[in-house]
């Protein structure tokens, strides 16, 4: 059970290793682009390549998709970067359902771990393979795996370390669950638990009042999507990377109108390196100024 990109490689490395799929559930097609035609999800593309059954449930509750689902008795289920699922569902298997959770659960439960990690400094997080119950992301934990983050990642690089990881991750708890031969970990209970809440274009707006590594952590914590943004002489920017500069001589922004933006914040400037104009293509910053006047 999964959607987007991020659960392919889970899904693929389950094919390539020769597990039994009997079936893969994934979201209903969306319109996309300008045509807004409708578009299957990526695992729904790789699923029918690899001629998979495909369920595309609207409502996870319904009677027939319970009753299909029922029909492929599946052992076990397996969730990653999909939907809150009912326990009508994730109770069906006797094997119970496992979900692949991009954090260190406890910590950053919720729709966008990878993205609050960076956005809060963080030097390090992880993944983890847990059982679903009531509570979201609460679930006995299975295995974890621990993954570093630089001073430089982005959410696109650490995005794309854990989706690779998460795969072999997956791999290892189906090989286990197999065999019998499994911790169940009980959740600790621990009290500064960090949140990781699903991100709102709103919430994006940089503040520039907060101290430059903040703004720096939160500008790559939105990196390369959604993105975080700003508002420059009425017009709307998103802004992709900065660097923290050791200097505080800016007030709002200063530019030579060739090679750098500098922006003031509550301790050091920053410099915009990479930006996107609403409506123009995303540049580095000696490229966007070459055309555009700040």
């Amino acid at each position: 059970m999964g959607t987007p990109e991020f659960a392919v490689p889970s899904l693929q490395v389950l094919v390539a290793q020769g597990q039994h799929i009997v079936a893969v559930v994934t979201a209903p097609d969306k319109p996309q682009g300008r045509g807004r035609k409708l578009t299957g999800s990526p695992v729904k593309d790789y699923a029918e390549k690899q001629k998979l059954p495909v369920l595309q449930p609207t409502n996870l509750k319904a009677p027939e998709f319970i009753e299909e689902l029922k029909s492929y008795q599946a052992d076990l289920q397996i969730v990653v970067a999909f939907r809150m699922l009912p326990e009508v569902v994730w109770n069906m298997p006797p094997l119970g359902t496992f979900n692949l959770h991009a954090s260190l659960l406890p910590q950053y439960r919720g729709a966008a771990p990878i993205h609050w990690a960076i956005i809060n400094g963080e030097k390090e997080t992880g993944l983890t393979t847990f059982f679903l119950k009531h509570e979201i992301d609460t679930g006995a934990i299975i295995f974890q795996e621990r993954e570093p983050i630089s001073a430089t990642d982005c959410v696109g690089d650490l995005y794309e370390r854990l989706m690779k990881k998460g795969a072999q991750l997956v791999l290892k708890t189906v090989e286990a669950i197999a065999v019998g031969d499994y911790p169940q970990i009980a959740q600790e209970e621990v009290n500064d638990v960090k949140s990781a809440p699903k991100i709102f274009k709103e919430t994006c707006e940089i503040d520039w009042a907060q101290p430059a590594q903040q703004v720096y952590d939160f500008i790559r914590g939105l990196s390369p999507f959604p993105a975080a943004w700003t508002t420059i002489d009425g017009k709307l920017f998103k802004i992709y990377k900065s660097e923290i500069l050791d200097s505080k001589k800016v007030k709002g922004y200063e530019t030579d109108q060739e090679t750098y933006l500098h922006m003031e914040t509550a301790d050091y400037d920053l410099a915009i390196k990479d930006l996107q104009l609403q409506g123009k293509k995303r540049m580095d910053i000696v490229s966007f100024l070459r055309g555009n006047k700040v």
